[in-house]
C-alpha cells in the first residue's frame, strides 16, 4: 500500500440543477435523447437552471483529511453526493480508489423496517465486504455505537442520535479507504462526537477523509487541508487550516453586527483600544504575543444613577463567550444627568490566536459593595469592536473571568 497515494482526484467537476420541477423533467428528457445520440458535451445554463457546483478541482491522498466548509447552499452536499456516486456530474471527472464509506444524510442507506443488526450486514455488504468479514466486525460495530440494548429493534424506531451512532460505527469500523462525513456528527451528543473525532484521527493512518462541518473547532482539530465553497465555486483551497477558517468567517462578516439594548438613551463614544480608535467596528486591533488590551471609552447618561457596574463580555468568532472582564462591584462614581464619564480598563493577555469581539454592558447595582445586587440593564451591546491575537503561546481557551483594573472618572 503506497502511503501517499492519491485516493480521490476531482477534475473540473460541475453540476447544475433546475429550480422548477416541470422544467427539470423536460430538460431531463432532452438530455436523455441527447446522450443517446452521443452528444455529451457540456451545455450552457438554460432557463431556470443554476450551477450547484462549478469547476471544482482537488486531490486527496491517503492520510489526509479534507475539511469541506461553506455557507448553507454553497454546494457541499451536492459535491459529496457526486463523490459517493449518488448523482452524476454534468461536466468533469472523479477518480476514487478503494472502498468508500459515506455518512451523507441521516439514516441514508438504512432499511427502516429492518433491525440495526440487519442493517449492519446490509451496509457492510454494499461497501464490498464478505459475510465472513462482516461477522468478524459486527461486535466491534455494536460496541462502538453504544446501542447494544436496541440493536435488534427496527431502525424506524431509532432516534436521530441512535441512527448517527450506528451509521458512523458501520462506516468507521469497516475501515474504508475513503470516508465521507457530512455534518451528521452535529446530531450526536458531545461524548459521542469526541469519540468519532478520535476514531477519524485513527483512520487517517490508512485512509482519506472528507469532513463537512460548520464547527470550526472540529475542522481545526483533525483536518490537514481544506476547501471553502461559496455559491458552488472554489473560494479557497489550502493546507493552512487557520487561513481556511478565517476566510470562512469573512463570509458572515455582516452577521456580527448586533443590536443595542439602550432603554435610557446612553451615548457611548470615543471607543479606543491600545490608543486606536475602533468605535466603528471596521478597524481591528492586532495584539502581539503577550500584549495586553487597554480599552477606554466615554459615555453620557441622561439620568441619575447612584451605583452601577461595567461588564465587558468577550466572544470568539462562533459567538461563544470565552472571557468576561467586570468591575465586579460598584464603581464608586454616581451617574448624574448630562455628565461625561470616562472609563479605562486594562485586560491581561490571556487569549489564543484568533479573532475576538468585545461588548459593553452597563448595569445598575444596588446595596453597595458588601451587598452587591444587579438591577436593571442600562446599556448593552455585543461586538462593539474586534481584535486579533497573533502568535499566542497559549494552545487552548476556556471561559474565564479576567481580573482587570477599571478606572472610572468624570471628564
Amino acid at each position: 500500500m503506497e502511503e501517499k497515494e492519491v485516493l480521490i482526484k476531482v477534475e473540473g467537476l460541475s453540476k447544475k440543477f433546475c429550480k422548477d420541477l416541470k422544467t427539470s423533467l423536460w430538460y431531463g428528457v432532452q438530455d436523455l435523447v441527447s446522450n443517446i445520440r452521443g452528444n455529451k458535451n457540456e451545455r450552457l445554463l438554460r432557463d431556470k437552471e443554476f450551477w450547484a457546483v462549478k469547476d471544482i478541482n482537488f486531490e486527496l491522498r491517503r492520510g489526509e483529511c479534507l475539511g469541506l466548509i461553506g455557507h448553507n447552499g454553497a454546494g457541499k452536499s451536492t459535491l459529496l453526493k457526486i463523490l459517493n456516486g449518488l448523482i452524476n456530474p454534468d461536466a468533469g471527472k472523479v477518480t476514487i480508489k478503494g472502498r468508500v464509506g459515506a455518512l451523507i444524510e441521516l439514516g441514508a442507506g438504512f432499511n427502516p423496517i429492518l433491525s440495526g443488526r440487519e442493517n449492519i450486514y446490509n451496509n457492510a455488504a454494499v461497501l464490498g465486504f464478505s459475510k465472513k468479514e462482516i461477522e468478524a466486525k459486527v461486535e466491534e460495530i455494536i460496541d462502538f455505537s453504544e446501542i447494544r440494548e436496541f440493536i435488534d429493534m427496527p431502525v424506524q424506531n431509532y432516534s436521530s442520535g441512535m441512527k448517527v451512532r450506528l451509521g458512523f460505527a458501520i462506516a468507521a469500523q469497516m475501515e474504508p479507504d475513503v470516508l465521507i462525513i457530512d455534518e451528521v456528527l452535529a446530531v450526536g451528543d458531545v461524548g459521542f462526537r469526541i469519540k468519532c473525532l478520535n476514531r477519524i484521527s485513527d483512520l487517517l493512518n490508512n485512509c482519506a477523509v472528507i469532513l463537512v462541518s460548520h464547527s470550526m473547532p472540529q475542522i481545526a482539530r483533525i483536518c490537514t487541508n481544506g476547501l471553502l465553497l461559496h455559491n458552488g465555486q472554489e473560494r479557497l483551497i489550502t493546507n493552512s487550516i487557520g487561513e481556511l477558517v478565517e476566510q470562512y468567517y469573512k463570509v458572515f462578516t455582516d452577521n456580527y453586527k448586533s443590536n443595542e439594548i439602550n432603554p435610557f438613551g446612553i451615548d457611548i463614544y470615543d471607543i479606543k483600544a491600545n490608543g486606536l480608535d475602533v468605535g466603528d467596528n471596521e478597524l481591528a486591533l492586532n495584539l502581539k504575543k503577550g500584549e495586553d488590551l487597554e480599552l477606554s471609552f466615554t459615555f453620557k447618561c441622561p439620568l441619575d444613577i447612584k451605583e452601577f457596574s461595567i461588564h465587558l463580555p468577550i466572544t470568539d468568532e462562533q459567538m461563544i463567550h470565552v472571557a468576561l472582564t467586570s468591575s465586579l462591584e460598584n464603581i464608586g462614581v454616581s451617574l448624574n444627568h448630562g455628565d461625561d464619564i470616562y472609563v479605562k480598563c486594562k485586560i491581561p493577555s490571556s487569549f489564543t490566536n484568533g479573532k475576538f469581539y468585545v461588548g459593553i454592558t452597563i448595569i445598575e447595582t444596588k446595596g453597595g459593595p458588601n451587598h452587591f445586587n444587579i438591577g436593571k440593564i442600562l446599556y448593552k451591546k455585543e461586538n462593539c469592536f474586534k481584535f486579533y491575537v497573533r502568535e499566542s503561546p497559549l494552545t487552548t481557551s476556556v471561559p474565564i473571568i479576567l481580573n482587570s483594573n477599571f478606572t472610572v472618572e468624570y471628564e
